[in-house]
């Protein structure tokens, strides 16, 4: 389903973001293949801080065997970790703590006039403002009020036409992104 909400044909107003009708991100915060993550098993300084999810979903933990972690949560990272070592008689009390440094399976594509176009890592809370400027900022014909944001949403997609002046100046709300987000910035017609 697509649905385009104030476009502008090169003459009128730009939309003002007031009437945008996209489900707000709502995702949660999991991990998958290429995410980095830091753990500390409380007490334990010889063990790695530091750890990447394989691209089979599974992270090698030493004196457990892998452990598959893709689609999990920080805190269920961590309780997995703390169940296994208990369950292997390794440690008999636990204390893990789980903390994603780089969502590298996480990402937004930023295209169209904007000075480095591609493909960014999404973290918690990125904007569509932060995003743009992630990819180097808008080009000098970029038209802002113009900014095509698609979002997958239940059965398909959906695409909003935002104005960032409108953000950038004050008017509107930022608006957060989720992963797998994808802005197109058109250019302005003269």
């Amino acid at each position: 389903m697509l649905l385009l909400l104030g476009l502008t044909a090169g003459c009128g107003s730009a939309p003002d973001n007031r009437r945008i009708n996209l489900p707000p991100p709502i995702e949660k915060p999991t991990v998958g293949p290429g995410d980095v993550f830091t753990m500390e098993i409380v007490g334990e300084r010889e063990l790695p801080k530091e750890y990447q999810v394989a691209s089979d979903g599974t992270v090698d933990v030493p004196y457990l065997p892998a452990l598959p972690v893709a689609g999990l949560e920080p805190q269920e990272i961590a309780r997995l970790v703390r169940k296994s070592l208990i369950d292997k008689k390794i440690l008999v009390d636990p204390s893990v703590i789980v903390q994603v440094k780089e969502y590298n399976s996480r990402r937004v594509t930023v295209m169209g006039q904007v000075a480095k176009p591609g493909t960014f890592p999404f973290t918690p809370g990125l904007t569509l403002v932060q995003a743009l400027s992630q990819a180097g900022g808008l080009t000098g014909i970029a038209n802002q009020g113009k900014v095509n944001l698609t979002r997958r949403v239940p059965g398909g997609s959906r695409t909003v036409v935002l104005n960032v002046s409108s953000i950038m100046e004050g008017r509107s709300a930022d608006i957060p992104l989720q992963s797998g987000d994808r802005i197109f910035v058109h250019e302005r017609i003269f």
